[in-house]
């Protein structure tokens, strides 16, 4: 999408699109192909899907829950029917998990090379009629960038981000449809399912993750440029009805998605995170993903939010400078070249909803929000490559070169920061050599540590985290397990404590503290925990099962066996839940 003077196209030959379709899928497939050998991460994939059983299979139970569910504060039904068809195929197994995200990541790697091949043509009509190879280049060229840039690495390699790839492929689904329904050829009935297909796609991307959700917005901006489709108010209100129905089910998204997040507890209050602090996290963030595109080194699954966060900090104010800017230069050459703004607003539009305005988790960035703002950069890019490769004649294999040469970096630079989520222990070891004094990280490492048994190991991650950070619930916690398994009652029941001081909402803290108190004989005491617990988490079969165990002992039976039927219900084979409950029937007569 660049504009440089058009010159006379060379025609490329038919064979050209396919090529170029199956060199993106090929070379994108072998850069991510050591994900497929990683396994399950304990970072969010324990309680998403390794301790939940509600989504394992198809039925209309599974499907009843993966309609209704918000866990973990999210609205992805669409998401949740993958996991399902994942384990319908594979079980457990990790395998396939990764195949399906790598598989979908390279159908939409697939899908952005026909888009960008589109965009190009009609931002360089003169071009399009012989279909230049230089077309075809640009399109792999932007195809490439964005499919095996480092930055995509989170996205595809952690399971959890199912929801980035699947939305992603959707979206790019939708404007492929919109694209084609756009075209003076597409008339009558023929048309009318363009549209129909479109809006189809972009409900499905809705619900797969809710930051789809400013697609309405893309959508207007390729209508100015480069699909030109705005030339008068009659052509401006026809475009602008037609994105209403988006635009309806974008707010009905958005509206979920924060009622999601909100019910999760996950939003942070604006006690804690002023506007002043949102909006100099909104403007590092746009910096931070422009800088990371651009060269991708230290890449971390986790940059912590400073706090105390100072927004008057050099980088805050080095990175508004720097986007007001770029934002400056792209409105004053908008005329002699669109394809910049284009690509900067649709950055900065698609970053809206994780750029911290609405703030919620301890990141101040991350590598997973940029799989759909990246696109519009990397599609100009390719439009560069183009437009350099028809203007300046014998020299024109130089550009090429530098777009393969910028390709392969990338790819190599992706295929070792595929290496690093192979397991959670180096994960978490790699993001602590990155930032020895993030607390946040060294508390993971402690718990993937616990995992493997190495409990001395992630008991001195979990002090160092306190220390560092000691505002942080999950360091308690998971001390505080330790702490009970080495039969320290009174430090671990203080640690959980502490930690339901700092989140009230943390379930496992809820739990953990009644069964301490459970075990000294408080039952009364501990059935509030519990029942707590099973209210945060009503999909755990072990909090229903330690909810039931306290309303037996407390002589509540009939609510006992409540609590083991939907333990036993939502955990198939549950051993010690089913005796509990044939023990509770029993002592009812029943």
């Amino acid at each position: 999408m660049s504009d440089f003077p058009p010159q006379p196209a060379s025609p490329a030959p038919p064979r050209a699109p396919l090529l170029g379709l199956a060199l993106v899928v090929l070379v994108t497939f072998a850069v991510f192909f050591p994900t497929l050998q990683a396994g399950f991460l304990d970072w969010d994939e324990d309680p998403l899907l390794i301790k939940n059983f509600a989504y394992r299979g198809l039925g209309l139970t599974q499907l009843r829950w993966m309609l209704t569910t918000t866990r973990m504060g999210h609205y992805m039904p669409v998401s949740w029917i993958s996991y399902g068809w994942d384990y319908a195929l594979w079980g457990m197994k990790p395998f396939g998990y990764h195949l399906t995200n790598l598989l979908v990541h390279c159908a939409s790697a697939a899908v952005f090379f026909l888009i960008a091949l589109r965009l190009l043509e009609a931002a360089r009509p003169g071009a399009a009629a012989g279909r230049s190879r230089w077309l075809t280049v640009g399109a792999i060229t932007a195809a490439l960038l964005w499919a095996v840039h480092p930055l995509r690495v989170e996205s595809v390699a952690w399971i959890t981000e199912r929801r980035d790839v699947l939305s992603g492929l959707f979206v790019l689904l939708a404007v492929l449809a919109y694209l084609a329904y756009c075209r003076p050829e597409a008339l009558g009935f023929t048309r009318r399912r363009l549209y129909w297909l479109s809006l189809g796609c972009f409900a499905l991307a809705l619900g797969s993750k809710g930051m789809a959700a400013t697609l309405p917005a893309v959508l207007l901006l390729l209508d100015v440029y480069p699909l030109r489709r705005i030339g008068d108010q009659a052509s401006a209100r026809r475009v602008l009805i037609e994105k209403i129905p988006f635009a309806l089910l974008a707010l009905a998204a958005t509206v979920v998605g924060f009622w999601a997040v909100v019910r999760g507890g996950g939003m942070t209050p604006l006690s804690q995170l002023g506007w002043i602090e949102r909006i100099a996290i909104s403007l590092y963030a746009l910096g931070f993903y422009l800088l990371k595109t651009v060269w991708p080194t230290g890449l971390s699954p986790l940059y912590a939010l400073p706090a105390p966060l100072d927004p008057a900090a050099w980088r805050f104010l080095l990175s508004g400078v720097v986007i007001l800017s770029i934002t400056s230069a792209a409105v004053a050459l908008r005329r002699c070249w669109p394809a910049l703004l284009t690509a900067w607003v649709s950055y900065i539009v698609i970053l809206l909803p994780v750029v911290g305005l609405a703030h919620n988790g301890y990141q101040i960035a991350a590598d997973r929000y940029t799989y759909l703002p990246s696109l519009g950069l990397a599609l100009l890019a390719g439009g560069i490559v183009t437009s350099l490769g028809l203007a300046i004649g014998r020299a024109r294999i130089l550009p090429a070169a530098v777009a393969a040469l910028a390709v392969t970096a990338f790819g190599v630079a992706t295929w070792k920061q595929t290496e690093h989520w192979h397991d959670g222990v180096t994960l978490w070891r790699h993001a602590v050599a990155l930032d020895p004094a993030s607390g946040i990280a060294h508390a993971n490492l402690g718990g993937e540590l616990i995992h493997q048994g190495r409990t001395a190991e992630a008991a001195r991650e979990f002090e160092k985290a306190i220390v560092l950070r000691p505002n942080y619930p999950e360091a308690h916690l998971f001390l505080g397990v330790l702490r009970a398994q080495g039969g320290e009652v009174a430090a671990a029941d203080a640690e959980f404590r502490r930690a339901l001081e700092l989140r009230p909402g943390l379930a496992d803290a809820q739990n953990n503290l009644g069964v301490s108190l459970a075990r000294a004989g408080r039952l009364a005491e501990a059935l509030g925990h519990f029942e707590r617990a099973a209210s945060l988490d009503p999909d755990s079969a072990d909090f229903r099962n330690n909810l039931g165990l306290a309303l037996a002992q407390l002589g509540r039976l009939a609510e006992a066996q409540a609590q083991f039927e939907a333990a036993v219900r939502l955990k198939p084979g549950f051993s010690e839940a089913e005796g509990n409950l044939a023990r509770a029937r029993q002592l009812q007569g029943k």
